[in-house]
């Protein structure tokens, strides 16, 4: 019985000490990183100089001087971090030459060799900073680095740190494979990372978009949100025939925002797809695209089982003039069910917009509409938009 105590009383004793241990520990890198903080802000005022110099002789023919006098460690860092920070601000000539003084200084040779230290974190940090100096001699290093680098938020940096250094479109599409073989949906996030490259965005998605891996392509769709690239349109047409359907989907809608000329057939088969994201979107863009001849098809888009295309149908119904927003009226006064809905509330949210028409077509083209409302409903005074509730029907969108 005195044995167990004993072992007990020692057990506490151990778990006391290994707490202390913990709290000075944790005081000691408190200091130490408070000391590192002094130091790193007595060097930048030391350089301040020598930053200055070089910040006045960015646009200069010469090369930038190297950074001057002995220097500690830490001295180092000091002066290759504020360098990626420039780097990061410009581009082009200015951009190249800061590089440059990087890869001079010895900085991106240093960091190379941190991508073999035992010490994880010293290999992500260094992989970090070659990004930033934009290393293509460190690409291929990298990338092995990628392959044997298990899914994490960390990941990201690697593949980031690639992208912003590879000098050809292969090493860019092997990073995309590395990143999105762990099956994670971070195909936006991977789209963004592609765009930090400097090589010729066009031609890059183009091959994507091209590939027979699906990740890839979803990649090439979202980064092609918001860039101008008429070359992919013979593509886009394609993909909007695939069979894989988060592939048809984005397709279809980039498709559709380059504002094609669709066939009438080509617009009853979208509108009849199984997919109603794409029904979705080809109903929005008919009104868009002021396709008044699309009214039957619209018509009978307000009886889809999704919410959405309804929805969507209505919108555009209401953009194709009198015509359309006479269809609207006589759905809200005669229809029933879902249809009815959507159209009442397209129809009562057309006539809150009295107020918000500045120019003289716009209120000759509301005055029209108002006049088709009173001739099915009589005049009345505006009433606030009603909140849809979708009939029967798909609820997941």
């Amino acid at each position: 019985m005195d044995s167990h105590l004993t072992l007990a009383i020692y057990f506490v004793y151990f778990c006391l000490g290994l707490i202390g241990i913990g709290m000075l520990s944790l005081f000691w890198f408190r200091i130490r990183s408070n000391r590192m903080e002094k130091k790193q802000e007595l060097y930048l005022q030391k350089h301040q100089d020598y930053f200055k110099f070089i910040q006045t002789h960015l646009n200069g023919a010469s090369d930038l001087p190297l950074p001057p006098g002995k220097l500690t460690k830490l001295e180092r860092r000091v002066i290759q971090n504020k360098l990626i920070e420039w780097i990061e601000q410009f581009k082009g000539e200015i951009r190249d030459k800061l590089v440059k003084l990087c890869q001079d200084a010895g900085f991106v040779s240093e960091d190379i060799k941190l991508l073999d230290s035992l010490f994880y974190g010293r290999r992500i940090s260094a992989a970090y900073r070659l990004g930033g100096m934009r290393a293509a001699e460190a690409v291929p290093r990298m990338l092995i680095m990628l392959e044997k680098q298990r899914y994490s938020p960390l990941t990201i940096v690697i593949a980031r740190a690639i992208a912003k250094s590879a000098e050809r479109g292969d090493q860019l599409k092997e990073m995309l494979h590395h990143l999105l073989r762990h099956g994670k949906p971070i195909h936006n996030m991977a789209a963004d990372i592609l765009m930090e490259t400097g090589l010729d965005s066009s031609r890059l998605l183009l091959k994507l978009l091209e590939d027979e891996n699906p990740d890839l392509v979803k990649v090439a769709l979202v980064a092609m949100w918001g860039q101008a690239v008429p070359e992919v349109v013979p593509a886009l047409d394609r993909l909007v025939g695939t069979g894989e359907k988060d592939v048809r989907a984005e397709a279809v809608k980039l498709y559709l925002s380059s504002n094609p000329v669709l066939k009438d057939d080509t617009i009853r088969e979208l509108m009849a797809d199984s997919d109603w994201e794409v029904r979705a979107a080809v109903a929005k863009s008919l009104g868009n695209t002021h396709a008044a001849g699309s009214i039957p098809l619209l018509r009978t888009a307000l009886q889809d089982s999704n919410w959405r295309v309804r929805s969507n149908s209505a919108e555009s119904l209401a953009k194709l003039g009198e015509t359309g927003f006479e269809v609207l009226c006589q759905i809200a006064k005669n229809g029933s069910g879902i249809e009815r809905e959507a159209a009442l509330h397209q129809v009562e949210k057309a006539m809150l917009e009295e107020g918000e028409h500045q120019k003289l077509d716009q209120m000759v083209a509301y005055n029209k509409k108002k006049l088709l409302y009173e001739r099915y409903f009589g005049v009345s005074e505006s009433k606030p938009v009603r909140q849809v509730a979708a009939v029967g029907g798909d609820y997941t969108a």
